[in-house]
């Protein structure tokens, strides 16, 4: 059970992970737009919400800005944007007390082009294959540079019962072709047939 001066430790110890996490998630939250030019503040807060996240102990791949389901057995997906590509690595450069250089800042500020992670749902192994992604943003539609998928998916938990079976589909879009600002519809064509689609609001990811 331990001494009466341990437990309030504990528990004080506990309070501020607890505080710490609730920034972290706070600052996910609060957000602005997809920055494609982040200020120096912007860039100062997200490498503190990477120090700060590391201090919770929480894992690096909840600080990316996540949509769709929370249900690991339903469609979701997360946006490598700038900012949460600095909170992520400056998480993981914590978790060995190091920092990330400016080089390795500069490397992800740079970047040209959003990535998008989708995790998708079949009834078979090879589903995905040949999956396509596209952006709606109004009346535009926005085609990717890239696009990487699953040939062979991964069991659920579930399986052999529906969602027999689990596959990510990769794709990243130039910034210089997407509204950064802009309601945007986000459709997976898995090879398969069908559509998968996500509604998000730009304005809303950090």
């Amino acid at each position: 059970m331990g001494t009466a001066e341990g437990r309030t430790r504990d528990w004080i110890g506990r309070l501020a992970r607890t505080i710490a996490l609730g920034y972290v998630l706070a600052g996910s939250v609060c957000a602005q737009a997809i920055e494609v030019q982040p200020t120096r503040l912007q860039i100062e807060a997200a490498l503190e919400r990477g120090k700060v996240a590391a201090a919770a102990r929480t894992p690096p791949d909840r600080l990316y800005a996540w949509f769709g389901s929370t249900n690991e057995l339903e469609p979701r997906g997360f946006l490598m944007t700038k900012l949460a590509g600095l909170t992520v690595m400056a998480t993981h450069f914590a978790l060995r007390s190091a920092t990330p250089s400016d080089a390795e800042i500069n490397r992800i500020l740079e970047e040209r082009t959003l990535l998008i992670s989708l995790s998708i749902f079949g009834d078979r192994p090879n589903f995905a294959a040949d999956s396509y992604v596209v952006l709606l943003q109004g009346p535009r539609t926005i085609k990717p540079i890239t696009v990487r998928f699953d040939g062979q998916a991964s069991r659920t938990a579930v399986w052999p019962n529906a969602p027999a079976y689990r596959a990510k589909v990769v794709a990243s879009f130039s910034y210089a072709d997407l509204d950064p600002l802009a309601k945007t519809r986000i459709s997976v064509l898995p090879g398969s047939g069908g559509e998968v689609s996500f509604e998000l609001d730009f304005k809303q990811i950090d």
